[in-house]
């Protein structure tokens, strides 16, 4: 039964073509993929059966939900209004802009349940998210924020469910979780549109795949349509310099008095030249202790020293010291202003901690966003119109323009395709080699071992091993570490989800 269809859709800007001519079904029991670079078109087409659109974007084409015209030749019907919530769900790449800051998760959520006859308690379950109800949203990491906002999609039991990158930020422990959980939902006579670049995840959810390139449709069929994955390059292990960054027992709370202790204990060192690379499960602190490190989180404990002197928080560093140690997060798209132009703001470190002259910083913004695949057309345009992917790269285009001394890496690959991560890597490659330390922390511990020169693994906010990523990786002595190498090692596309990973729940960040 087709719960969903887009024939010859058409999303244009003024002038510009964002998507031409894309077709696609959404069956029920089924999952339909839209793959393709960063840019490529997959949310302004998935987004179309909402009848929703950016600033200036016309939609035209026709889409039908449920039997409802939501887009026609004129654009989007009043029909829209009732699919909304309804029959479609929508679950963003970027979960900060689907959860209220404000309010505790299961106000929201039970909020949903009575407007939609929904069932809060199978939601959570589903999403894999135990005990989150009477937290805020600020409470969560990146990946559980992911996992969250599914569950309220979930509330409101849609018929059709778009997910956007919904693998983003996720360990590879939890990753294949969501594979079991997906195709669970799917066999309850779910229809999901899925949106990625994560090819693994495509491959073991995917009955129908549509290729996107510059807002196209290059091929569609079944898994046989796939590109295959390519060999990413790695930064390469490196002679490392003198110390740069260190943190002595260094503990973390996210209440004063020393409440919810996220951080206890951790030492590190992180050398000129040398990349360390921090791994774990979602919630397990790795976000909290690159806040630390970049001076955002200040209810923590022991000594961070940039140089073997003590490095305070950002409130009282020197703008010296702030231009020394960069930090690119992994939610990005709330840390743009979206009143200004991207390259504008890319270029605004520059002029600020290195004080170049207005000219010289755009042009040293606009080549570097271009290093990083993003056009000069497209950084000109406010943070809205670029892709998750163009606006990932363009955080860490901003980071760079500061010259660091030690670069903190937060997820900075999750919203990309592996033409991307090469390009990122290639310029972390050149930083590495100029004397740049680099903090990588990831939930690939795959991509971490190739980018890493030492590797911590953390547990519950303790460091639990550490090592060379040669060893992690073929001789993993602590528990955690093993689970993290098993799940990352399976990338058979006829694997089934693995079903006995232990789903207790994680800590908070």
């Amino acid at each position: 039964m087709t719960l969903a269809r887009v024939d010859n859709l058409r999303a244009t800007a003024g002038s510009a073509i964002l998507v031409d001519g894309v077709s696609f079904e959404v069956v029920a029991g089924e999952v339909t993929a839209l793959v393709g670079a960063s840019g490529s078109g997959k949310t302004t087409s998935a987004l179309a059966l909402l009848g929703e659109y950016g600033d200036g974007v016309h939609l035209a084409g026709r889409v039908e939900v449920d039997g409802r015209v939501v887009v026609d030749g004129n654009g989007v019907t009043r029909e829209a209004v009732r699919v909304r919530g309804r029959t479609v769900a929508y679950m963003p790449q970027h979960p900060g802009s689907a959860l209220n800051p404000a309010r505790r998760i299961g106000t929201t959520l039970r909020e949903l349940a009575k407007l939609h006859d929904g069932d809060v308690a199978e939601a959570v379950r589903a999403a894999q998210v135990p005990g989150a109800l009477k937290r805020f949203p600020h409470q969560f990491s990146g990946g559980q924020r992911q996992r969250v906002a599914l569950a309220q999609a979930l509330t409101c039991r849609p018929s059709v469910l778009v997910l956007d990158e919904p693998s983003t930020g996720l360990d590879s422990i939890t990753r294949l979780q969501l594979v079991q959980e997906l195709a669970d939902l799917a066999a309850a006579g779910l229809g999901i549109l899925l949106l990625s670049h994560d090819l693994e995840l495509v491959r073991a959810l995917a009955n129908r795949v549509v290729v996107l390139g510059a807002g196209r449709v290059i091929e569609s069929g079944g898994l046989d349509v796939l590109p295959p994955a390519p060999d990413l390059p790695g930064a390469g292990t490196s002679t490392a310099g003198r110390p740069l960054l260190g943190a002595m027992s260094l503990s973390a709370s996210l209440r004063p008095r020393g409440r919810d202790v996220v951080l206890r204990e951790v030492d590190l060192e992180v050398r000129a030249g040398a990349c360390l690379g921090v791994v774990g499960r979602s919630g397990s602190g790795k976000t909290t202790l690159a806040r630390c490190l970049a001076g955002l989180h200040e209810r923590h404990t022991g000594q961070l020293r940039l140089d073997g002197r003590p490095l305070p928080v950002l409130r009282n560093r020197t703008r010296e010291q702030n231009r020394r140690v960069q930090y690119v997060w992994q939610e990005v798209r709330g840390s743009f202003d979206e009143r200004r132009p991207v390259d504008q703001q890319v270029a605004r470190t520059a002029q600020r901690l290195r004080g170049l002259a207005p000219e010289l910083a755009h042009a040293e913004a606009v080549a570097v966003l271009a290093r990083l695949g993003v056009a000069a057309i497209t950084a000109a345009r406010p943070p809205s119109r670029l892709s998750g992917g163009e606006l990932q790269r363009a955080a860490l285009a901003r980071a760079v323009l500061a010259n660091p001394d030690v670069l903190i890496c937060d997820e900075i690959t999750t919203a990309l395709d592996d033409r991307g991560t090469a390009l990122v890597l290639e310029l972390l490659t050149e930083l590495k080699a100029r004397g740049t330390a680099l903090i990588w922390i990831g939930h690939d511990l795959g991509l971490v071992a190739a980018v890493a020169d030492q590797v911590l693994v953390l547990d519950a906010g303790r460091v639990v091993e550490q090592g060379p990523p040669a060893t992690l990786t073929t001789e993993p002595h602590h528990e955690l570490t093993r689970r993290l190498v098993a799940a990352a090692r399976i990338g058979d596309p006829g694997s089934p989800p693995v079903l006995s990973i232990d789903t207790r729940s994680e800590p908070r960040r």
